[in-house]
């Protein structure tokens, strides 16, 4: 019997924690590359100031980065302690990308921040660059190889079920690596990080212009943020565009969901702009439509059809059917293993296996479920449509603001006026927050649309907990709360005192805008 209320603490506390890491992770992924964007324009100038910004913004790139690591070792030992059956059914699958992170990606990066920090004096200037390039390679690979794993989460290519030994196997690792999904959640993810580390330097470097300190220091970062976020922010809506293409060919109801699409449309279905879903009665009201926009998102066509809700959970109940013919077939395997009629129904049905798993995630037998169990196991596979709803058209909207934000101060920035406009300095600070925003709720779609799979029509989320008691998950969660508190209330304390001194508080840079720059 599943206890639910272990499932829902365990996923409670990776959540959490996962989001929370993801505070750090886009950061440091935008911010790295905005350092050797400065550290690059020192060397080819030699002018003493961009020595100094690329100094000055690597501190509080430092700080990020050792919180970053922090809660990212943390994660990572819930594999053992919270999802064991998990990291035993996939793996061979799972833990190769994660150990490559481990083995190339953080030691690459480990090495080169220490470079970077204690080899200004050192390292010949063109030394120091390309360690400051390479720790920018080293957080994208990292990354790379995260996004590759989570990516066979949403689409479980190059592995099988192995009935011998009762686990997903490895067959190809070509396929797990170029996963589509991952290629463009890759691409996605980590653009997503270059807006947050382009809107992170405009905004504090807007606050020093509103109080009139670091003048020609910070007008210098906005320049390269305003540029740099401009590009960045015009990929995330492109590479926005294909992933939801992605999700289309693999992920059909996440889809579905994220458009609170209930019944099937005629081709090419409109996109809705606003609306109230109602779980309840199955549609959703005041609707406001786009015609054709979601279907040539979707489909690349006019004639492609994107499925509803109601057609999904229809389908999802003919697989349920199937895979209970393999489940069946497997438990006869499984005390003779020569039984040949047994291993072909397998072989003919395995691949809806993870279907009739649903019904052992209801605390129902596989091999006696009545057909009224086979609908309430199909109906699970809706997953929360207002949070999707609501979380993919807010982070859509904060999309577009940044394209507006930044292409704004690009033009300011060619005119020489970033200076000149208090109201958009004020605008640009307070615009902080936002890219945090996008790109949790970016998460929470990809994550919580998922569900109820671990694993994309293989493994449910509720089989893949560790055998242990809601008080022990209890005890973990409050224990991970109060030290990432902890570590939040430091990592707010360093950043803004740091923040605040500037680049004139530490001594990098006079506090003169008249002073010569060069």
């Amino acid at each position: 019997m599943i206890d639910h209320a272990v499932v829902d603490l365990s996923r409670l506390q990776f959540a959490l924690t996962a989001l929370y890491h993801f505070l750090f992770v886009p950061l440091t992924l935008g911010l790295v590359f905005m350092l050797a964007i400065m550290e690059s324009v020192y060397v080819m100038t030699g002018r003493e100031i961009w020595k100094r910004m690329t100094q000055f913004w690597g501190i509080l790139f430092g700080i990020n980065f050792a919180m970053g690591v922090a809660t990212g070792v943390t994660l990572e030992f819930q594999f053992g302690t919270n999802w064991a059956y998990y990291s035993h059914y996939v793996g061979d699958v799972f833990g190769t990308p994660l150990a490559i992170e481990g083995l190339m990606a953080f030691f690459l990066e480990a090495t080169f921040v220490g470079l970077f920090f204690f080899g200004w004096d050192r390292l010949s200037r063109v030394a120091h660059l390309v360690v400051t390039w390479l720790l920018a390679f080293g957080t994208s690979m990292s990354a790379l190889w995260i996004l590759a794993a989570n990516a066979w989460m949403q689409n479980p290519v190059g592995a099988e079920f192995n009935i011998d030994t009762m686990r997903m196997e490895v067959t190809s690792f070509s396929e797990v690596f170029f996963n589509p999904v991952a290629q463009s959640k890759f691409v996605h993810t980590v653009s997503a990080g270059y807006v947050l580390g382009a809107m992170f330097v405009l905004s504090i470097s807007a606050w020093y212009l509103l109080r009139g300190r670091n003048i020609d220091f910070a007008k210098r970062s906005m320049t390269v943020a305003a540029s740099f976020g401009l590009a960045a922010a015009l990929s995330v809506v492109v590479l926005g565009d294909e992933s939801g293409y992605t999700i289309t060919e693999h992920q059909k109801m996440k889809l579905a969901a994220i458009e609170a699409m209930w019944e099937t449309e005629p081709p090419p279905a409109a996109f809705t702009l606003f609306g109230l879903p109602d779980v309840a009665e199955r549609k959703t009201h005041y609707a406001v439509h786009i015609p054709w926009v979601m279907g040539l998102i979707g489909t690349r066509s006019l004639d492609g059809v994107l499925p509803g809700i109601s057609q999904l959970v229809e389908e999802t109940a003919d697989k349920i059917e199937n895979g209970r013919i393999a489940y069946a077939a497997m438990q006869k395997l499984r005390t003779n293993r020569d039984d040949a009629e047994a291993r072909a129904q397998f072989e003919a049905h395995k691949d809806d296996l993870g279907y009739a798993l649903l019904l052992s995630r209801l605390n129902i037998d596989p091999l006696t479920a009545t057909p009224e169990d086979v609908s309430r196991a199909a109906d699970s596979t809706i997953p929360n449509v207002p949070v999707l709803f609501w979380s993919f058209r807010i982070m859509v909207a904060c999309g577009f603001y940044f394209i507006a934000l930044f292409a704004y101060s690009f033009w300011l920035a060619s005119k020489r006026q970033l200076d000149r406009k208090r109201w958009y300095l004020r605008v640009a600070l307070w615009s902080l927050p936002l890219p945090w925003v996008a790109a949790e709720l970016g998460w929470i779609v990809a994550e919580h649309g998922r569900q109820p799979w671990a694993i994309e029509g293989i493994l449910p989320t509720a089989l893949g907990v560790s055998s242990v008691s809601a008080s022990q998950v209890w005890t973990s969660l409050i224990g991970f709360v109060i030290f990432y508190t902890t570590l939040a209330v430091v990592d707010a304390f360093l950043m803004v005192r740091y923040a605040r001194k500037g680049p004139d508080g530490l001594g990098m840079w006079p506090n003169q805008s008249a002073e010569n720059p060069g």
